[in-house]
């Protein structure tokens, strides 16, 4: 019997949310953005939250709506300025939000481990630059890497294309992105998705996240 729950409302999803809480948020700028389960978490009131995704929030919707409203504490992301990524900018000038900057490769990685329960990693990528200051670099074959930790995270938001009622999920095109990774790596992972399809209706071959690791799908149109 699936353990997947099929949720009547975006905020019937997002129920039991804590203050405090580390988020994963799918996406890659707006594509793959749950930007319907974003909204709920705003309506749902957690605050003090940190926020784990590539960018840190475009114009004044999704991630940017959340940071506005005074929800976050903290970002860890790639990618944190851009053209319209004036809110966070706003804040982050202010002192009124805290900035973890990780290469994108990285990101992905350590969240990735965090779903296959690696405990640590050693790294190449920012080696003798400001982003590994503090970290501990280990020689190996001759070349410095940084040893890196995996990003849990408390609950994960992600957007899929399609799911079953048994939580397997396919996505659309470049909106898979970080979730396949982020899904493997929370406590509660949430999926907003087009459509809700009978078990056995998606083509196995196709399925990218295995329903064990999904727990609530909400049908947004």
């Amino acid at each position: 019997m699936s353990r997947t729950v099929i949720c009547q409302s975006a905020a019937e999803a997002l129920s039991g949310i804590a203050d405090g809480a580390t988020i994963l948020v799918g996406g890659f700028g707006m594509a793959g953005m749950p930007t319907v389960l974003i909204d709920a978490l705003i309506a749902q009131g957690a605050g003090d939250l940190t926020i784990v995704s590539n960018n840190a929030g475009n114009g004044d919707a999704g991630l940017a709506a959340l940071l506005a409203a005074g929800r976050v504490r903290k970002v860890i992301c790639s990618f944190p300025r851009q053209s319209d990524s004036y809110v966070f900018d706003r804040l982050y000038r202010a002192g009124k939000i805290a900035l973890e900057l990780v290469p994108q490769g990285n990101l992905a990685e350590r969240v990735r481990a965090a779903g296959a329960g690696i405990g640590a990693f050693y790294c190449p990528t920012g080696v003798g630059t400001l982003l590994t200051e503090g970290k501990e670099i280990r020689t190996i074959n001759g070349r410095d890497y940084a040893l890196e930790y995996p990003i849990h995270g408390d609950v994960a938001l992600i957007r899929a294309h399609i799911a079953d009622r048994a939580g397997n999920l396919v996505y659309r095109k470049t909106a898979r992105n970080f979730g396949p990774v982020m899904a493997t790596a929370a406590t509660l992972t949430v999926a907003e998705v087009s459509r809700v399809v009978d078990t056995g209706q998606l083509d196995p071959e196709k399925v990218v996240t295995p329903g064990i690791y999904v727990d609530r799908i909400v049908e947004t149109r």
